[in-house]
């Protein structure tokens, strides 16, 4: 059995986590000026890539010490992160009707009307007793608010990862990358219904990234890393996290290059899922991208020094409660949406709201971290 090390909290994940919140929220009030300093302008993933695999971190982290102590641990305890699920399904329904409600209120806007359709809540206006339903069972998704369905399938799925990552680390990663190929290869969807639009966030490709959080988090309760920390390939994951800033930010690079990958696909014939760039089925670009700034982030030790910095405290906080934040970034990202779309733009409003947004998400956080703190000294007795 791995042995299991004194656990001591790892501000990182927690100061990376707040970072991701962030830029989710900035980019899902698309059209503004900050937009354009968010992750995903400097290379081929963004935050979403990054909020999945510390999930996963966070996952093994928080539910794999069960699966070291004991393979065969009771169902109670092995069943654990499905009591999380049954918390993000309903938190999930709230934003999205709430979000039904808010169109529901302004769809006469012409410009809200035009949004709602591309967002795919119009239909869910026209017959609501027939797609509040497939919401509630997220069978239909709207646009900007479906990270939480992968994040719910992938929570599903967690106990029988945890229990093969502690038996079969290896052979797990290679199962899981074999899965990702395959479902790249095929096009194979999640179908969705009423529509059948299939799920953005693919939870069969996104898998993989997942997986190599859990495999990274339960390392991290052994101290250890699951990636040895080797000179040559630091330089590698650096280079190519540099030829991916270039390729976005210099047309005639991403020109040269999208061509390159274009002529592999034709003349040599590799799947695009090694290729392209396409984000919901999780193509090999986005993930390399991601595990290579992982791996880069993970070997500075000024990381470290900056997770335990005061200063950033609030950003730290902001990460150890990433389910209600996210939850209410959605939500006060679609008001925003809403309001861009009823006012016109304006660089002056896209700032008023998201200081706004970031000021109502901060104080959330540190309420419920203090509010956290208070139930902890209350003796156990005396606790509702």
């Amino acid at each position: 059995m791995p042995e299991l090390v004194a656990h001591r909290r790892d501000y990182r994940v927690d100061l990376l986590r707040g970072v991701a919140l962030m830029m989710i929220f900035i980019n899902h009030i698309p059209g503004t000026f900050w937009e354009h300093l968010t992750s995903r302008n400097f290379g081929f993933s963004d935050a979403a890539e990054g909020f999945v695999l510390m999930s996963g971190i966070a996952t093994a982290l928080a539910y794999g010490p069960i699966f070291m102590r004991d393979r065969t641990p009771p169902m109670a305890l092995a069943l654990r992160p499905w009591r999380r699920v049954l918390t993000l399904w309903w938190v999930h329904v709230l934003v999205v009707l709430g979000i039904l409600g808010l169109f529901f209120l302004t769809v006469q806007d012409p410009a809200v009307a035009a949004m709602s359709v591309k967002r795919n809540i119009a239909r869910a206006l026209e017959d609501p007793m027939l797609f509040v339903p497939a919401l509630v069972a997220l069978s239909h998704q709207f646009a900007y608010a479906d990270i939480l369905p992968l994040y719910i399938v992938l929570l599903l799925a967690a106990p029988a990862i945890l229990a093969a990552g502690v038996r079969w680390p290896r052979g797990l990663m290679v199962a899981s990358l074999l899965l990702w190929v395959v479902v790249g290869i095929f096009r194979i969807r999640v179908p969705t219904w009423p529509l059948d639009n299939g799920w953005f966030f693919n939870p069969l490709a996104w898998q993989v990234v997942f997986v190599a959080g859990v495999l990274t988090g339960l390392a991290m309760r052994q101290g250890q890393r699951w990636l040895p920390m080797r000179v040559w390939a630091f330089r590698l994951a650096l280079a190519y996290l540099c030829l991916a800033a270039i390729w976005v930010q210099v047309p005639v690079v991403a020109a040269w290059g999208g061509h390159g990958l274009w002529m592999v696909h034709e003349y040599l014939g590799a799947p695009s899922v090694f290729t392209s760039f396409d984000k919901s089925f999780l193509h090999l670009p986005r993930l390399l991208h991601i595990l290579a700034l992982a791996y880069v982030l993970s070997a500075l030790p000024a990381l470290t020094r900056l997770s335990e910095n005061p200063k950033l405290a609030p950003l730290v906080t902001l990460g150890q409660h990433a389910l209600p934040v996210f939850a209410a970034s959605t939500g006060l990202a679609y008001v925003a949406q809403v309001t861009k779309a009823m006012v016109g733009p304006s660089f002056l409003l896209d700032t008023a709201l998201i200081a706004a947004g970031f000021a109502i998400l901060f104080a959330l956080a540190g309420w419920l971290s203090l509010r956290k703190t208070q139930r902890a000294a209350i003796p156990v007795e005396h606790r509702v």
